[in-house]
């Protein structure tokens, strides 16, 4: 486990504001807890930073609500711990976000993520150690010396997504980034699903 887990790597362009869309930062909250109590979210006692995070895009845009960093600690979270990112640029390692609270520092591998398909509406991002050392190399799985967080990441999302089957199995392993799985779906409930019946 690398001492830089869980912090954000890009240029924050951060406008401190209220709470994102009641409606949506409900809904992430009815998933957030499932996978909280599995563990799945949560957070590095020894490191003292938080793990994991979701996301749900704002209607036809390239815009998203996503957890803010290091909230991977609370057990009920409600509007003031999730950020609107509002643009982003992937070369540039810059993301744009407002809210009560920084957005994750995984905004950029979500913001990819999402520009692979307009199908794409919710990414979930979790940390488990057991499910991590089973399924790397047997589902599709980023390239093992490209780190959380940065721009490179977010290109290996872009390479699954063409050249394995992460499009159909909506589940991928981020060999670099240690404990660290992403799923995807077409709403929130179908990305959440994928991960926690990994767990089961």
């Amino acid at each position: 486990m690398t001492i830089d887990e869980g912090y954000i790597k890009y240029d924050s362009d951060w406008t401190p504001g209220p709470a994102p869309d009641q409606e949506l930062t409900i809904l992430l909250d009815t998933w957030r807890r499932p996978l909280f109590d599995a563990g799945l979210i949560g957070h590095y006692e020894d490191l003292g930073v938080g793990y994991g995070n979701l996301s749900i895009r704002l209607g036809s845009s390239d815009q998203f609500i996503i957890s803010g960093t290091q909230t991977g600690h609370i057990t009920d979270t409600d509007g003031q711990h999730y950020a609107h990112v509002s643009g982003y640029d992937i070369e540039r390692n810059r993301v744009s976000s407002t809210g009560p609270i920084q957005a994750s520092s995984e905004s950029l591998t979500h913001a990819a993520i999402y520009e692979l398909s307009e199908a794409i509406n919710a990414v979930v991002h979790v940390h488990s150690r057991a499910l991590w050392d089973a399924l790397k190399n047997k589902l599709p799985t980023t390239a093992d010396h490209v780190s959380y967080g940065t721009p490179e990441m977010a290109h290996e999302f872009t390479r699954l997504y063409r050249n394995t089957n992460f499009r159909a199995s909506g589940v991928a392993i981020m060999a670099g980034h240690d404990e660290g799985i992403v799923s995807i779906g077409h709403d929130l409930e179908e990305a959440a699903t994928r991960m926690l019946t990994l767990e089961r």
